[in-house]
């Protein structure tokens, strides 16, 4: 089974009691959420990607193949109104840890979590260093979901494979990478943060012929020809499907993520996700050389 947690701010849009929070503080948060505990929350960001998730069944047992468990930094109080809105809406989400201020990201290998998606950047930060995918996804209404498959979108360098080229690249320039990924076309990439979780979906993948897949998955990345092949080959050796690839030299990414209707991306840079963003749901993924700089900071202000 494959195990993905999620925090309540993205499932649910929380928004205008969040403001609550930050304008008047925990107990008037706590009031609030209260006296309307009886009314559902509308859906969040990632509400679409999940329900179609935890729909998934085995094509001859009909277990379900994914489980969603909520991790919150909210009290149990509110964990009242945010499962009798998973119940309003039909969820099949039984599991829940609600941590009362601090930080649930203790309890994803508790939980045997493969992803990890929340609205609070330094909880994603903390996953990503202790070995889980994880990535912070910016807090808004759904989208409505597109019919079909379950689409999941995957930036290439520093989420899939590991930051190694990407160092190469901003440390010595085009022309340098460019050269290392011919010089070593057959010397696989090393694992990035998301190798698992890929893996993970490829599991459920090849229980269903290929064109009954409930899952499909993208590489949209910003390689061209000829550092595509090193990629490519990486994917072959790990003995991973991916449906779909899409090298792009660095041309933006939101149109393709468009044509591909991605239920949720996954990237690195945040020039890319806060431009992939306004059009489908966007994880930043806090990894690699890209990120060093912001994750050191935000270390040091929390």
């Amino acid at each position: 089974m494959l195990t993905i947690a999620i925090s309540s701010r993205t499932l649910f849009d929380l928004n205008e009691a969040h403001q609550v929070f930050l304008e008047q503080g925990v107990a008037a948060y706590l009031s609030y959420q209260l006296a309307r505990e009886e009314q559902p929350l509308d859906p969040g960001v990632a509400f679409p990607l999940v329900k179609k998730l935890s729909e998934i069944k085995h094509p001859e047992t009909d277990e379900h193949l994914v489980e969603i468990v909520l991790v919150s930094r909210n009290s149990g109080d509110v964990g009242v109104r945010i499962f009798n809105s998973i119940a309003h809406h039909g969820l099949n989400i039984s599991r829940a840890a609600f941590s009362h201020g601090e930080s649930p990201y203790h309890y994803l290998s508790a939980f045997g979590v493969q992803l990890f998606l929340s609205a609070h950047s330094q909880d994603v930060l903390n996953a990503i260093e202790a070995g889980h995918a994880a990535a912070h996804l910016m807090t808004r209404k759904a989208s409505q979901a597109a019919a079909g498959p379950v689409r999941l979108a995957f930036d290439g360098d520093a989420v899939l494979f590991s930051d190694e080229s990407e160092q190469i690249y901003q440390h010595s320039g085009l022309e340098v990478f460019r050269q290392n990924e011919m010089d070593k076309h057959n010397v696989p990439l090393s694992p990035g943060p998301f190798k698992s979780f890929l893996k993970k979906l490829h599991d459920i993948q090849i229980l269903f012929p290929m064109n009954q897949s409930p899952i499909r998955t993208a590489l949209v990345t910003a390689r061209s020809a000829p550092s595509h092949k090193r990629v490519i080959l990486t994917l072959r050796e790990w003995g991973i499907r991916i449906d779909e690839a899409l090298f792009l030299g660095g041309q933006d990414k939101s149109a393709f993520l468009t044509s591909f209707k991605a239920d949720i991306f996954f990237e690195d840079q945040l020039s890319y996700v806060k431009t992939a963003s306004e059009h489908t749901a966007t994880g930043h993924v806090p990894y690699g050389v890209t990120n060093q700089k912001t994750n050191k900071i935000k270390t040091e202000e929390s």
